[in-house]
C-alpha cells in the first residue's frame, strides 16, 4: 500500500469474539505532531512530552493493567524498551482505562503493575482520559512512535504476537521501527496495526 493512501486511512475494524472483542488502531498519520501532556506517574512524580521525549525520538504506549493482549506482550516489550532507550529514544507509557468501571485498572494496581515488571519508563495516569482522546488511542496496547521532531512515524504493533506466546525468531516490528526512526527521522512506509482492547471509556 502506497504511503498516500496510508495516510488517509481512518478506519477502525472491530473484530467480535465470545470473549472480547479486539480494535485495531488507523495507520501512521506521518509528522501528525505530538500533542503535549502533563500527567502523574507511578513514581510520584509528573511528566510531560517534554520530559520524556528522548534525543532521537519518542515512543508513547496506550496500555492498562489488566487486557490479556498486553498482559502477553508485556515482558517483551519491557525488554524491548531497555534497547530502544540504548538508541537514544524516550518511552512513557499511559494508562487512560476509566478505573471506576475497571478497578483493576486503578492508580494503585498500575503502581503494581510497573513495580512487578520492572518498567524502565514512567507509567502515567490519564484519569479523565483527556490525553487518549487527544492522541485518538483506540486500544490497548496502542503504538505512536515520533522522531525527533514530534512527528508521528509509527503507529503499528509491537509484533505479530496476541495474546499467546510468540516463537523466539518473531520479527521484532516496533523495535526495527523505531531504530529506523532513530537513524533517519522516518518510519517505515508499510506497518502492521497494533491489536488490543477498547479503551475504557467512562460513561
Amino acid at each position: 500500500m502506497a504511503r498516500a493512501s496510508m495516510m488517509r486511512y481512518a478506519g477502525i475494524i472491530v473484530l467480535k469474539g465470545p470473549i472480547m472483542s479486539a480494535q485495531l488502531p488507523p495507520i501512521c498519520d506521518f509528522d501528525w505532531p505530538a500533542p503535549a501532556f502533563k500527567l502523574p506517574a507511578t513514581d510520584g512524580r509528573i511528566y510531560s512530552f517534554a520530559d520524556v521525549a528522548g534525543e532521537n525520538g519518542t515512543l508513547v504506549m496506550f496500555i492498562c493493567n489488566h487486557c490479556p493482549f498486553v498482559v502477553a506482550i508485556v515482558d517483551r516489550l519491557v525488554a524491548d524498551a531497555r534497547l530502544l532507550q540504548q538508541d537514544g529514544i524516550g518511552l512513557a507509557a499511559i494508562c487512560s482505562n476509566d478505573a471506576v468501571a475497571y478497578p483493576a485498572d486503578s492508580f494503585e494496581n498500575m503502581a503494581r503493575f510497573a513495580q512487578d515488571n520492572d518498567f524502565p519508563f514512567p507509567y502515567l495516569h490519564d484519569a479523565d482520559q483527556s490525553v487518549a482522546r487527544a492522541y485518538g488511542a483506540v486500544c490497548t496496547p496502542d503504538f505512536f512512535g515520533f522522531n525527533a521532531n514530534g512527528g508521528l512515524q509509527y503507529r503499528g504493533h509491537l509484533d505479530a504476537g496476541r495474546t499467546g506466546p510468540v516463537p523466539a525468531d518473531t520479527p521484532r516490528d516496533l523495535l526495527v521501527a523505531m531504530r529506523q526512526i532513530a537513524k533517519t527521522g522516518q518510519g517505515p512506509a508499510n506497518q502492521t496495526p497494533s491489536m488490543g482492547c477498547s479503551i475504557k471509556w467512562a460513561s
